[in-house]
């Protein structure tokens, strides 16, 4: 029932989140000038819409809902499909959850502290709250989840728009100094250029999530393609704008200085209503956390229902029907990540255990070309375009490791590999004393919480 108009707001709504309002300020600090930060933004909008059209291709040859799962399953087996879902519910979902709450708590806790950072305590209390609420919305009812979504893009688009318009007035009245020189001082390394890209890629993601619901779509063959070439330029065309809005009221220096870079343009630009901005952002990351909790509550589920997960985790409520084990197992997980993490520091990670598998995923693209010729293609990209998105995902993924060379990317490719562990005793061999420890937790769980298969 999901008709193009729909399409488009999915994928503008779930990609327009904090990340334009965070990364800025990580995106310059790597490149170090406003001409190869504007550059990085527009670049990582291109790179996102050819990433998408491959995934374009494949949603359409293979219909199944459930993002990446069921493409490596296809390509390659189970044992990709499996490690995916491991690292999709331990890391890569619940850091970009935990990501999302982090920057509300920051632009929530900014008016109460004018002129100094919040103390870190109150953001991650904040953030817990935050994951809290959604967790229990989500838990209760499906509606109250999609209304709650529809209300807050909303806000979203109205926080963009004050902030391209005002913008664009100052332009006009010549506000144009921190754009002289744009290319001086600027740091240009392999490395800082990739690590620039973690940072731009992160407010695109969200980019593949069209491919969550493929079932769900009208007419795919038509809406699926159009709604990715409609929606992903539009969203880089307001990031674009939104950063040129930045530089005309702050220079380099004093937009890595500010806490929280949106709120600091508003209190330069709506003086008396400056209070609109902060209350905005955060309707604007509550829609992102929402949006995220929605879908990554669904592969939890299918991965369950696959025997790939805690047999607990496919079972839904019976008075909600709501998946709530699988959304409040994922809630925990983002509050354990909230403890230790940083913003920057959790973005990196995140950003370098997902593009290992939208490379992997874009690489399937390629081997099915040849290995599975028999399936019918509605849409057939170039294979120049995947070809250019793998090569691209390999690149991010090595420069960091080869040019700053740090153990947590060591860490996060062990865990992943861990999951092979998991894979062999559990899904593999299907190993009699797991079960016999795990019967009386789920059926205690059932009761407690009153969900069935």
């Amino acid at each position: 029932k999901v008709g193009l108009i729909s399409g488009i707001c999915m994928i503008v709504g779930t990609i327009i989140g904090s990340g334009i309002f965070v990364s800025p300020k990580s995106v310059l600090a790597n490149v170090g000038a406003v001409g190869p930060c504007l550059t990085i933004w527009a670049a990582c909008g291109l790179l996102a819409t050819l990433g998408a059209l491959c995934f374009a291709e494949l949603g359409t040859m293979i219909t199944k809902s459930g993002g990446e799962y069921p493409y490596l399953m296809e390509a390659f087996g189970p044992i990709p499909a499996f490690l995916f879902s491991w690292t999709s519910l331990i890391v890569t979902k619940p850091s970009s959850f935990a990501i999302i709450c982090l920057s509300f708590a920051e632009y929530a806790s900014a008016p109460f502290y004018p002129g100094c950072d919040p103390p870190q305590v109150v953001i991650k209390c904040l953030a817990a709250a935050l994951i809290v609420i959604i967790t229990i919305v989500n838990s209760l009812s499906v509606k109250l989840g999609s209304y709650l979504q529809n209300f807050l893009t909303a806000a979203k688009m109205i926080i963009v728009t004050i902030i391209i318009v005002s913008g664009i007035v100052l332009l006009a009245q010549g506000k144009t100094e921190n754009f002289q020189d744009s290319f001086k001082d600027s740091k240009i390394s392999i490395s800082s250029i990739s690590l620039a890209f973690y940072n731009g890629l992160w407010a695109y993601d969200g980019w593949n999530q069209l491919n969550y619901i493929t079932e769900e779509l009208k007419n795919p063959y038509r809406n699926l393609p159009l709604s990715i070439i409609i929606g992903i330029p539009l969203v880089t065309v307001c990031y674009v704008l939104i950063n040129i809005s930045y530089f005309t009221v702050m220079t380099s220096t004093e937009l890595l200085q500010s806490q929280a870079v949106a709120v600091t343009f508003g209190d330069r630009v709506l003086y008396p209503a400056s209070w609109i901005v902060p209350l905005f952002v955060a309707f604007s990351t509550m829609g992102s956390a929402n949006g995220t909790c929605f879908t990554a509550g669904r592969l939890v589920y299918v991965a369950g229902r696959e025997g790939h997960m805690l047999e607990v985790l496919s079972y839904i409520s019976v008075k909600r029907l709501t998946p709530a084990p699988a959304i409040i197992f994922y809630g925990a997980i983002a509050i354990i990540y909230i403890i230790p993490g940083d913003i920057n520091t959790l973005i990196n990670y995140f950003s370098f255990a997902v593009w290992i598998f939208y490379g992997l995923t874009v690489l399937a693209l390629i081997v099915m070309r040849f290995t599975r010729k028999e399936l019918k293609r509605p849409i057939r990209i170039p294979i120049i375009i995947p070809v250019i998105v793998t090569v691209v995902s390999i690149i991010l993924v090595l420069a960091p490791i080869i040019s700053a060379p740090e153990l947590p990317y060591l860490y996060c490719a062990l865990f992943i590999l861990s999951g092979l562990i998991f894979y062999a005793l559990f899904v593999h061999f299907k190993f009699k004393w797991p079960q016999k420890i795990s019967k009386p937790i789920t059926m205690h769980l059932q009761m407690l919480l009153e969900v069935v298969p």
